[in-house]
Formats: structure tokens, C-alpha cells, sequence
């Protein structure tokens, strides 16, 4: 019996280090992930760094390097990654080992990069590590909660049912930014539509009805509406580099301002607070914090661990600091409720929701229901904002073009009166 070292994962997410006694490598690792540890470094003691061995990770592949580099090099979308995830479940529900799926999906997979990272796992699990250790050797594709389910089915014998619930979370979530996205498409164009015609109406438009107005009206003096107008297009025809130059330092500064700890607690906090799309950035991010908590630990993932992976993925940094203190109180055997009720950001019905579920012990599935509930408040939301903006960005459209185009014929009505009297 020979005694190998180990570094290690608990069941909660912490790191741990000892020695265990076994015949081989494998057989020690079979024993620590038997005791409920996940390895990710072990060696025969007395041989220090030379006998090092990175847990999940293929030794002396040339294919399975070639592969990480490739993965490396793409991306995959949320799509891609979902139809791969119900694929498998698909496949290894029927029956099919995953090691043989994984080689199967490989070979028929269109993304060259997702292509590369399945190569990539199937010879890290043929090499003897678990799925999610593999997995988690790609984090650029693969996310905590991703890794944490997996590792959650694996020690429960059902793989093929947390993955199944993983496509579900995925398409879910995907619908979710989906429908966010598809309500600020509209005041965007429109934004965008109205500055390109002040700026071709400012550049082109109003110096030629400048010179008109000067041979016309032989220097008279012009209404204040159309010399405030003259004034403004004259600024950007003179300003027009300066005006681009200080745009782009101001989205350089607004990104720069927004990866700072205080720059995106602000921005979050404005962006709960802004009238219309607030309130469906707090619904959706409360139906994202819901469905993933509850996937999570409905799947077997520890509720310790499973709150930290939420806090991760919330999105928003005032949500995030409120499952940061419902972690906190869980840690110290407290309820969930207080720490949701103080944070502000969560409504009371989802409090409520949460209460009953803690009481009856099917948190859960209450923290599912009430996902599926916010699912629907988004559309509603949505919906309603669309309903909203539409009407205001026509009108906002309508008052720049018509205010600029009544600024220009003040002046000729003026012109025409005089042409009328002689």
C-alpha cells in the first residue's frame, strides 16, 4: 500500500488537503470521491512535484491538447451550449455510456469550438477523471453552475436527469434575455435613427437654408427659434471631430467607471429605479435568481454552495450583495426570509413564497414557481413597455424633426409675406 497526497474539494466548495493509503493512483481517487471529496491534485508521497497529477486533466494527449487550444481560441453561445447539453441528456438517458456520447456528439457537433472542448472532455473521462471534473477545465464555456450540477448528478446516479434540467434552465434563461433584449431593440433604433437625422439635417440641411435666408432677407434678423437652430448646426460643423473625440472618451470612461465595485453598484442601483425598464430589470432578475437557486438545489447541490454560484450569476450587484447576506445567515443556521425582506429588492409576495417553502421543507420547488411566476411578470412587463415606448420615442422622434423643420420655415413665411406685398 502506497500513501498519496491530495488536494481536494468538500461537498461545500472548500479546499481541503491530507493523505489516504491505497494500491494505485486510481484506486485513491476512487476512494476520496467514494468519501465525497472531488480531487484536483494528488501524488505519491515522497515524490514532491515530479508526481504531481492535475486531476481531470489527460496526460500526454497530443489530440486532447489540440483540442483545449482550439476550444480556447472560440466561442460558444448559450443556444449552442444548450442543444449540446439535451443532446447528452438525450443520449445517455438512453442507455448510451457518456463516454461513448461525448464521442458522438463530437464527431457530428458544427461549432469548431464546442467541437474541440467535447474531444477535449472525452479524452480527459477516458483518462479516468469524472464529467464535471473535465468540465471544469473549460470555464470559458462551462460556468459554476454548470460544473456544480453536473458534480451534484454524478454523486447521485442521476446524470442524465440533471442535465436535462440544465437544457431546461438554459432555454429558460435564454428566453428570459431573449424577451429583455427584444424590448430595447425598439428605443435604440429609434435613438439611433433620430441622431443620425439631426446630425445629416444639422451638417447638410440647415447651412444651405442658411445661405437662402442670408440673400433673402438681406441680414434681417431671423426668429429666435431658427437662430437657435442656426447656432446649434453652425457648433457641430465646427465641433464635429471634438463631438466624436468626446464621445468616444465618454463610452472608453462609462466602461472604465461601470468595472469598478462603485461604478456598477451605481449603475444597478439606477437601473432598478429607472422608470418602465426598471421594473423589468428587477422582475427578470428575480426570476434568474429563483430558477437558478432552485435548479440548483433541487439537483442535490448543497444550499451553502448552491447560494454562492447564485450570487455569481445574478447579474446585478444590489441582488448579488442580498444572496451574499442569505448566504451569510444560512452559514450561521439563520432563516433565508429576514436577509430577503431587509435587502428591499425582492417583492413580498416572493418573500412569502419563500417562507412557506422554507416551513413546508419544498423550498425548491416554491423557488421554481415562483421563476415560472416572474417568467410571466416579464412578459407582462415587457409587453407593457413596448406598449409605452412605441407612442413616446414617435412623439420624441416626431417634436426634434418637426421643431428643426418649423425652425426653417419661419423664416420663409416671412420671405413669402414680403414677395406677397410687392
Amino acid at each position: 500500500m502506497a500513501k498519496f497526497d491530495y488536494n481536494a474539494l468538500d461537498a461545500n466548495g472548500n479546499e481541503t488537503k491530507g493523505s489516504v493509503e491505497a494500491s494505485s493512483e486510481s484506486e485513491a481517487l476512487n476512494q476520496l470521491r467514494s468519501e465525497g471529496f472531488y480531487p484536483t491534485q494528488i501524488s505519491e508521497a515522497g515524490k514532491g512535484g515530479a508526481g504531481k497529477t492535475k486531476v481531470g486533466k489527460s496526460k500526454g494527449s497530443k489530440s486532447s491538447g489540440a483540442a483545449a487550444k482550439g476550444a480556447a481560441k472560440g466561442k460558444v453561445n448559450s443556444k449552442t451550449l444548450m442543444i449540446f447539453t439535451r443532446q447528452l441528456a438525450t443520449l445517455i438517458d438512453s442507455g448510451l455510456p457518456l463516454l461513448r456520447g461525448l464521442n458522438v456528439l463530437g464527431k457530428q457537433e458544427p461549432n469548431p469550438a464546442l467541437r474541440a472542448t467535447i474531444t477535449s472532455l472525452a479524452d480527459s473521462v477516458q483518462s479516468g477523471a469524472t464529467f464535471s471534473e473535465s468540465l471544469g477545465g473549460h470555464p470559458k464555456i462551462f460556468n459554476k453552475l454548470y460544473v456544480n450540477m453536473v458534480k451534484a448528478g454524478e454523486l447521485g446516479g442521476v446524470l442524465e436527469l440533471v442535465l436535462a434540467r440544465l437544457a431546461d434552465y438554459q432555454e429558460k434563461a435564454q428566453k428570459l434575455k431573449n424577451k429583455i433584449v427584444s424590448a430595447m431593440i425598439y428605443p435604440v433604433i429609434v435613438m439611433f435613427i433620430a441622431v443620425s437625422i439631426v446630425i445629416f439635417l444639422m451638417l447638410y440641411i440647415v447651412p444651405k437654408f442658411e445661405q437662402i435666408f442670408d440673400e433673402m432677407l438681406n441680414g434681417a434678423d431671423l426668429p429666435a427659434l431658427t437662430q437657435g437652430v442656426m447656432d446649434f448646426s453652425e457648433f457641430i460643423q465646427n465641433n464635429i471631430i471634438l463631438l466624436v473625440a468626446g464621445g468616444v472618451l465618454l463610452t472608453i470612461g462609462w466602461k472604465a467607471w461601470s468595472a469598478t465595485t462603485g461604478g456598477r453598484s451605481a449603475i444597478d442601483t439606477i437601473k432598478l429605479k429607472l422608470p418602465l425598464i426598471g421594473d423589468v430589470q428587477r422582475k427578470s432578475a428575480i426570476a434568474r435568481f429563483s430558477r437558478t437557486l432552485g435548479t440548483l438545489v433541487t439537483s442535490g447541490v448543497p444550499i451553502l454552495q448552491a447560494l454562492n454560484i447564485t450570487r455569481e450569476t445574478a447579474g446585478n450587484v444590489i441582488l448579488s450583495n442580498a444572496i451574499g447576506k442569505v448566504h451569510d445567515a444560512v452559514k450561521e443556521g439563520e432563516s433565508i426570509v429576514q436577509p430577503l425582506e431587509a435587502s428591499k429588492v425582492f417583492p413580498s409576495m416572493v418573500i412569502s413564497m419563500v417562507d412557506v417553502g422554507e416551513e413546508t421543507g419544498q423550498l425548491p420547488d416554491m423557488l421554481l414557481k415562483v421563476a415560472d411566476v416572474y417568467d410571466d411578470e416579464v412578459d407582462n412587463a415587457v409587453s407593457a413597455m413596448t406598449s409605452l415606448l412605441e407612442p413616446i420615442m414617435i412623439v420624441f422622434l416626431a417634436v426634434i424633426v418637426g421643431t428643426i423643420v418649423l425652425a426653417l420655415f419661419l423664416p420663409l413665411i416671412e420671405i413669402i409675406n414680403k414677395m406677397g406685398q410687392t
